[in-house]
C-alpha cells in the first residue's frame, strides 16, 4: 500500500490533519489502536454513552464537528492497528509498519505525522500496586466509553486540571467522592506567579474558576497534601494523607491517581527522533521544525506528542502540520490555505497563553516523582526504588544499562509506567542533568 500521508493517532491533532490533507486531494491513511475515532479527550465522541449528554462538558461535546468531519473525509481509517515500525525508504519517504487484527503489512508513505497524544505521568507511592488503585485516566476512559463509575468510596489524588474536570464529571454523574486530595505543593503559587498576567487573558481562567467551585462544592476537597499512601492487604482498604502536617485516614475501595500528562514518546524515540528534556514540564519532548517536521526527514508531529497544550491547541497543529506537508507536495496552491492557517496560528496563540502558568503551577512535588526506596517504581518487573538508587550507586550509567540490570522497562509498558522516574532517580542521585542521561 501506498499513500501521501500516514497519520498515527485519531485524537484532534490526527483528525484535523487527515481532513486538511483530504480537502486537498492527497491520499490519507490514519493509523490508531483503538475501536472510532476521538483520541483519549474525544473518547467515544461519536457513538458513546454519553455522547449526547452534557455530562462530560461543553469540550468533549465539540469534538463531534471534527470527528463527523474526519469520519466524511475520505481518509482510509485503519482502527485497532499497531505500528511497530517507522523507517526512511532508499527512494525517499517512510516505510511504516502496520500490525492490524492480528496481520501485518508495510505502508510506503511519503511523509508520515505522528499524533500520539499523551500518558499520564507515573506517580510512584507506597502502595499504588494494590488492586483498587488506578489513574485518573483510565476512569476517565471507563466513564466515557461504558458510562461506568466507582462503586464504593472513592478517593481522587493528584493535582492538575484533569483531577478537577473528573472530579466534576463524576458530581454530574452523581457520585460523591469520599475526598478529593490536591498535592500541589504550595511553593508553586510563587513560581507560577510571573506568569499570571498571560493565564489572566487565557481561556483557561473562567473554566478553571468554575471547575474549582464545582468541586468545591461537590466533594470533600483537601489542599496541600504533602504525603500519601494506598493501605491494603491484596486489596485496598484506606488512603492515608498528611496534609499541612496534619495526619488524614480516609477509608476507600478505590484511589485515582493523577500528576499531569506527559507527551507520548515511545513511538518517535523508537523511530530516531532527537528528543530534549524541558525542565519546565519535566519531560522529554521532540526536537521540531516550526512546521512540526522532526529530526527525520519526511515525519512530522502533532499535538499534544509534540508538548501538552490541550485539545485546541492539538488539532491547530495537526492543521499547521498538514499545511506544512502540502506545500511541500503543492506549492502553487499555498495561496488556498492561507487563511485556514491564518485561523490555526491564531487559536494556537490563545491555546498557548496561560499555559506557562499552568506548567508552573502543577509542577508535581519531588517526593511523588522520586520516591522512598520501598516504593515499587517498575510494576511490570517489580523493581524498588532503592533497588535503582544501589545499582546507580555500584556505578549504572543510565537506563538502559539498568534495564539489562533489573529488567526495568521491559514489561509490557516498555517503560510508560517508570521511564520518567527512572531518569530523575538518575539525575537526583548522580547530579546529571535528565538529557545527558536520556530516556
Amino acid at each position: 500500500m501506498t499513500c501521501d500521508l500516514l497519520i498515527v493517532g485519531a485524537g484532534p491533532a490526527g483528525m484535523a490533519a487527515a481532513v486538511m490533507a483530504r480537502q486537498a486531494g492527497l491520499s490519507v491513511v490514519l493509523a490508531d489502536e483503538n475501536p472510532a475515532p476521538g483520541g483519549q479527550v474525544y473518547r467515544a465522541v461519536m457513538a458513546g454513552p454519553l455522547a449526547q449528554s452534557d455530562l462530560l462538558g461543553a469540550d468533549y461535546s465539540a469534538g463531534r464537528e471534527l470527528a463527523e468531519a474526519f469520519a466524511a473525509s475520505g481518509a482510509r481509517h485503519l482502527p485497532l492497528t499497531t505500528v511497530f515500525m517507522i523507517e526512511a525508504r532508499d527512494a525517499g519517504g517512510l516505510t511504516v509498519g502496520l500490525a492490524t487484527q492480528q496481520q501485518a503489512q508495510m505502508i510506503a508513505a511519503r511523509h508520515v505525522l505522528l499524533a500520539t497524544g499523551a500518558l499520564e505521568r507515573p506517580f510512584p507511592i507506597p502502595g499504588w500496586t494494590l488492586p483498587g488503585v488506578m489513574t485518573a485516566g483510565a476512569a476517565q476512559t471507563l466513564l466515557k466509553t461504558g458510562a461506568i463509575v466507582p462503586e464504593g468510596p472513592t478517593v481522587l489524588a493528584g493535582s492538575g486540571p484533569l483531577l478537577y474536570l473528573l472530579a466534576a464529571q463524576y458530581a454530574r454523574a452523581g457520585v460523591t467522592l469520599a475526598a478529593v486530595l490536591d498535592t500541589t505543593p504550595r511553593g508553586n503559587w510563587l513560581r507560577a506567579l510571573p506568569h499570571l498576567p498571560g493565564f489572566l487573558t487565557s481561556p483557561y481562567l473562567l473554566k478553571g474558576l468554575k471547575l474549582l467551585r464545582e468541586v468545591a462544592r461537590a466533594h470533600r476537597l483537601i489542599r496541600n497534601v504533602d504525603a500519601l499512601e494506598a493501605i491494603g492487604e491484596g486489596q485496598l482498604s484506606s488512603v492515608r494523607a498528611i496534609a499541612g502536617a496534619r495526619p488524614i485516614t480516609i477509608p476507600a475501595a478505590t484511589l485515582l491517581l493523577h500528576q499531569g500528562v506527559v507527551p507520548q514518546v515511545n513511538l518517535a524515540m523508537a523511530s530516531g527522533v532527537a528528543h530534549r528534556w524541558c525542565d519546565a514540564r519535566l519531560a522529554f519532548e521532540p526536537v521540531l521544525t516550526p512546521e512540526g517536521e522532526t529530526s527525520v526527514a519526511g515525519l512530522f508531529i502533532a499535538g499534544d506528542s509534540a508538548g501538552i497544550a490541550g485539545a485546541d491547541a492539538a488539532e491547530a497543529r495537526g492543521t499547521l502540520a498538514a499545511a506544512s506537508i502540502l506545500d511541500r507536495l503543492a506549492p502553487e496552491s499555498r495561496s488556498t490555505r492561507a487563511a485556514e492557517r491564518s485561523r490555526a496560528e491564531a487559536s494556537l496563540a490563545r491555546s498557548l497563553r496561560g499555559r506557562a502558568f499552568l506548567d508552573a503551577l502543577y509542577r508535581p512535588a519531588n517526593q511523588f516523582r522520586r520516591p522512598s526506596d520501598e516504593v515499587m517504581v517498575c510494576r511490570c518487573e517489580e523493581v524498588a526504588a532503592g533497588e535503582v538508587r544501589r545499582l546507580i550507586r555500584q556505578g549504572a550509567q543510565g537506563p538502559n544499562q539498568m534495564k539489562a540490570f533489573t529488567r526495568a522497562g521491559m514489561g509490557p509498558c516498555q517503560g510508560r509506567s517508570c521511564g520518567l522516574t527512572l531518569t530523575e532517580l538518575f539525575a537526583e542521585e548522580t547530579g546529571r542533568d535528565p538529557q545527558e542521561i536520556g530516556h
